[in-house]
């Protein structure tokens, strides 16, 4: 089978491509590194001819609903126009567990991201997946003030990239399947206390500070809103786990 990975070269594209690989697919990664521009297009034509599979993985870093909203929307469109032209017949993307219930700031794009894929002419698999644990280290850096890194007050259920990379791959070798099962990581903690683990790791200094954010998303991260319902399926390694593996 060849399979195309949107966003190849990022936290989770990587995944996508190794586990791929691993189970002997041809797999092609699209990123800006490999000469491709999913924003402007430039680039794509061309490279989805053969394909049976688009797995998107892209991101963007921002908070902003209205630059979510353009980012998602613009590379989802390009990437369904170029797969109907050519005729691939699946079309799968990772969006986040909560994205429908607490549409703010980045979640926002991957909401529109799902209504366009669910509307598009391409066959699809649409897979929310929890928090990665990745994703702790990306917050101890966001907001520093001095000796002091401010965490969100959050509730997370993080899972490893990797299980959800493989998970892609097998949800690529079956048929399009609408609302996969979602996939959430094993354990609910508190993302000031994976912080605190992450930090501890890497023998860091200054204090962890938690801070509730103000309206609807704040809220949302704070109430649990972003965990996975009963029925998600649950990946294998705990943060503790990830951390040590440092």
């Amino acid at each position: 089978m060849k399979i195309v990975v949107a966003g190849g070269t990022g936290v989770v594209g990587r995944f996508v491509v190794e586990a791929a690989q691993e189970r002997g697919h041809d797999v092609v990664a699209l990123s800006r590194a490999s000469g491709v521009d999913l924003v402007s297009g430039s680039g794509l034509a061309g490279r989805l001819h053969g394909v049976d599979v688009v797995i998107d993985v892209t991101s963007v870093q921002t908070q902003s609903a209205r630059a979510s909203e353009e980012f998602f929307g613009t590379v989802t469109r390009r990437l369904l126009s170029a797969e109907e032209d050519v005729g691939v017949g699946h079309h799968i993307a990772l969006s986040i567990v909560g994205s429908d219930k607490a549409p703010f700031g980045y979640y926002a794009g991957k909401a529109l991201q799902e209504k366009v894929v669910s509307e598009g002419g391409v066959g699809s698999t649409i897979l929310r997946a929890t928090q990665f644990h990745e994703f702790a280290r990306q917050v101890y850096g966001q907001a520093v003030i001095g000796p002091v890194h401010l965490i969100p007050k959050m509730i997370s259920q993080p899972v490893a990239a990797r299980e959800v990379g493989e998970r892609l791959v097998e949800l690529a070798e079956g048929p399009p399947a609408g609302r996969a099962t979602d996939l959430a990581g094993p354990e609910v903690l508190r993302m000031a206390d994976m912080v605190r683990m992450y930090a501890a790791a890497m023998q860091a200094k200054g204090a962890i500070l938690e801070v509730p954010l103000p309206g609807g998303f704040g809220k949302a991260l704070r109430d649990g809103t972003l965990k996975a319902g009963v029925t998600a399926d649950h990946g294998r390694q705990t943060f503790a786990e990830w951390v040590v593996a440092l």
